[in-house]
């Protein structure tokens, strides 16, 4: 099979991924991939344009990820997958079809993988939704946040949390000017020591809490040094004016770059092989090519594959 789109590094496919894995061309890839990350279509109650199973359908189809997801990992590698809730049809309750997606392959014995962190992923302009239960009857709060679920087949991946440390707060930066700070005892038990917190070690290790915006709006938004442009309001980015300016109507759920970047710096080193197999407009692709890292990426819908080379010219 001809790839659809190409670089030096790697290559996106046309088709459907979980078909084209399992044929003869792609078995080479076994135990090669370094990291799958990969933003599936949400269980939504309803049908989108990008497609997506609902209901009962979607577990089916998501158990399938596992064994396959598995078989392509490299024995330190990950898996990062984002995932969004998901609703009962025609009721303001949250169903629980996502936890049993997560528990599907975590609880997988064939493959053995397991769940390594739990990461969420809040942007403060999401819009209301589910639109029936928040703006229409306005019974339940906003849904503003999405899971993000890191998975190996060990308990110890390859990870450095040093390449994605945070900028220090500006009361970390004055107590390494000082040189100064109150130790002893806290209310929490926790004693720290006099020289604990004197080292400069260029910024602060992350949290597994992306805030795609500052919660006060005084207060800076400390997010790693490689993902500092984070913010989702990305209505005017390059990618998109250049999609507006050739007259397509962009990818509606295209993973952020920001967590795409995050997280090829933490688990992954130069030359590492970086798989999507649900690419999308291929942000992951083209976050891994600008990272020196090798890509490979499956996209169904020939629209939004195309829009892959539109965000390679957007570099």
């Amino acid at each position: 099979m001809k790839s659809f789109f190409s670089t030096k590094n790697g290559r996106l496919y046309l088709g459907d991924s979980l078909s084209l894995l399992k044929t003869k061309q792609f078995r080479k890839l076994k135990g090669k991939v370094n990291l799958i990350i990969t933003s599936p279509p949400f269980p939504l109650i309803n049908k989108k344009q990008y497609g997506n199973e609902v209901g009962e359908d979607y577990r089916k189809w998501f158990s399938q990820l596992g064994p396959i997801f598995n078989e392509l990992l490299a024995e330190n590698g990950s898996i990062v997958i984002e995932i969004g809730n998901a609703w009962e049809p025609g009721r303001p309750v949250q169903s629980t079809l996502h936890l049993e997606c997560l528990l599907a392959l975590a609880n997988e014995k064939k493959t053995g993988l397991r769940l390594i962190q739990e990461f969420i992923c809040y942007n403060p302009s999401r819009l209301p939704s589910p639109a029936q239960w928040v703006t229409v009857n306005r019974l339940r709060a906003v849904d503003s946040y999405t899971h993000i679920w890191w998975l190996a087949k060990n308990d110890y991946p390859k990870a450095d949390n040093s390449k994605v440390l945070r900028p220090y707060s500006k009361s970390m930066r004055k107590l390494l000017e000082t040189q100064n700070y109150n130790a002893g005892i806290r209310p929490s038990e926790h004693n720290i020591s006099p020289t604990g917190f004197l080292k400069d070690h260029g910024g602060s290790i992350a949290h597994n809490f992306f805030e795609l915006e500052p919660l006060e709006e005084k207060r800076i938004v400390r997010l790693p040094h490689n993902v500092l442009s984070f913010s989702n309001s990305s209505s005017n980015d390059l990618f998109t004016r250049n999609c507006k300016e050739a007259g397509i109507t962009p990818h509606p759920a295209r993973m952020h770059k920001g967590i795409v970047d995050f997280f090829i710096d933490f688990l992954t080193d130069e030359q590492d092989l970086v798989l999507d197999p649900f690419g999308g407009s291929n942000t992951t692709g083209f976050s891994a090519n600008c990272k020196s890292r090798k890509w490979l990426s499956f996209e169904i819908n020939e629209k939004y594959a195309a829009q892959s080379a539109i965000r390679f010219k957007s570099k």
